[in-house]
């Protein structure tokens, strides 16, 4: 009997299968890179109600981080700045400046401020912020530095990669806690802040670990509860 197909057709499967595998392969990696934090999440930088610039208030002003977000400290979340917060000083200052509307609309109605989240780690993986800005991790090392962003954006990825960086060896980002002169800022809230003159990083780091024996947890219930 004739063959219906021609000889040609045998080699239709094997073609088929390995364009597919070629392209599964493509996607595979596109997914892999793309839908990563530090493609998808760095540089996110989204319109606030208010234009609040942190370059003026942190980096001109000198204003201490805990002012607007006063629980970092004692609390697993950070909290925005409430009106109230606000108003406390802007009740006098720029009172009636048209770019502070939606705050003295706020405070009218008693409507809070629908400030738009930057930093969002996802609901699988536990992180605290009191646990690192008590031990000498600085708002630097997640935030970058704010005091200098006119709008603030997303600068680090908060990846699973990232976070471990700091956790396998945290002498290199390890702050002391106590200001260097009495009555000065804490170099967990500094952003300016360098090491003094003497040891590095690396030494003062290792210093402050043992001292306060810090071991992050690296297996996977230690963020993943």
């Amino acid at each position: 009997m004739a063959n219906i197909f021609p000889k040609a057709t045998n080699l239709i499967l094997i073609k088929a299968m390995f364009a597919l595998s070629i392209v599964g392969g493509l996607v595979t990696v596109a997914v892999w890179y793309y839908f990563t934090p530090k493609y998808s999440r760095v540089g996110y930088q989204p319109v606030q109600p208010v234009a609040f610039s942190h370059k003026l208030h942190v980096g001109q002003l000198g204003m201490d981080c805990r002012f607007c977000h006063s629980n970092v400290e004692v609390s697993g979340h950070s909290n925005y700045p409430t009106t109230q917060v606000c108003m406390s000083c802007h009740s006098q200052v720029q009172a009636n400046n048209p770019k502070l509307q939606p705050v003295r609309d706020s405070w009218a109605t008693g409507q809070p401020i629908s400030w738009v989240k930057i930093h969002n780690v996802p609901d699988y993986a536990y992180f605290n912020h009191s646990a690192h800005v008590n031990r000498g991790i600085s708002c630097v090392s997640c935030h970058g530095q704010v005091n200098e962003m006119n709008v603030v954006w997303e600068d680090k990825s908060l990846s699973m990669s990232w976070c471990l960086s700091c956790h396998r060896d945290p002498k290199n980002f390890v702050r002391p806690i106590a200001a260097d002169t009495p009555g000065g800022l804490s170099p967990v809230f500094n952003l300016n802040w360098h090491v003094p003159s003497g040891p590095d990083q690396a030494e003062l780091g290792r210093k402050l670990v043992q001292e306060w024996k810090i071991k992050p947890p690296q297996d996977c219930a230690g963020c993943h509860r």
